[in-house]
């Protein structure tokens, strides 16, 4: 299973530090180039998806799909029935090597497999498949935010591929929320296999963040208004309901947990 990882060529730091990732779990990568969007100021004239009418993606946000999409691109022409997409910010769990070696703990109708987690609550479905060394496969029922560690099967590359063609979406909206990525099996990888140097370290803060909070706050996305108590009141009626529904569907809250880094023998 090919391991693909997002790199610019301007941030070799962030190499160095996938290259000593991988060699700490022992498996080997292939780095892809990414899109720079300081190189490529035009990229915020390309169409997008009307989900993001009332805050348009950044340039850097756009530049980022387009980086995941030469990593589709890789994985569609390959012979490889999956391969695995990270960002250069990931920390692996000790035992992530046992999984990314081979594609046997898979499901056979897995078209999407998240393997990070973003520390932000999620709805999964309660039945559970074991993955193996202490890993359970949950079906992912709610957006699940970050596309720092996924795995895809090679349909569903060149499915995502055709879904952008003409149109840019954020990336992780496009894999892992349910009103876009309808008819795609998504499953969560529990514990995740992976994180975001930001939640665990102090080294590698996101690249994304900076320009994508400046353009929230410019939408007035950032300013908190207190709603009126008819809102408040209708919007816990509204969880309990979702708390109700969940319960009868057999499916669960959870705040998807990191499988220790350090490797416990």
């Amino acid at each position: 299973m090919k391991c693909l990882v997002i790199n610019l060529d301007r941030s070799p730091e962030r190499l160095a530090h996938m290259t000593a990732e991988f060699a700490r779990i022992g498996i080997r990568f292939e780095r892809v180039a990414g899109i720079d969007a300081r190189q490529h100021p035009d990229l915020v004239l390309q169409p997008q998806h009307a989900i993001h009418a009332i805050r348009p993606l950044s340039g850097s946000e756009i530049a980022c799909l387009h980086s995941h999409r030469a990593c589709w691109t890789i994985i569609a022409k390959g012979d490889a029935p999956y391969g695995v997409v990270f960002e250069d910010d990931m920390v692996f769990s000790g035992k992530a090597g046992a999984l990314l070696g081979d594609t046997s703990w898979v499901p056979a109708d897995a078209d999407v497999v998240k393997l990070e987690t973003f520390f932000s609550r999620t709805v999964i479905q309660r039945r559970r498949t074991s993955a193996r060394n202490g890993f359970s496969m949950v079906r992912l029922r709610k957006g699940h935010p970050g596309a720092g560690g996924y795995l895809l099967s090679r349909q569903t590359a060149c499915d995502f591929l055709e879904a952008t063609a003409q149109v840019n979406i954020a990336v992780d909206d496009l894999i892992f929320d349910p009103t876009i990525s309808a008819g795609k099996t998504v499953y969560q990888l529990v514990p995740a296999l992976c994180a975001q140097d930001q939640f665990i370290g102090d080294g590698l803060p996101s690249l994304l963040a900076p320009e994508r909070d400046a353009a929230r706050t410019a939408s007035g996305l950032m300013t908190k208004h207190r709603k009126p108590t008819t809102a408040r009141i209708s919007r816990e009626a509204g969880r309990a309901a979702r708390r109700i529904t969940d319960f009868f569907k057999l499916r669960r809250r959870i705040v998807v947990p990191l499988a220790p880094v350090e490797a416990n023998d």
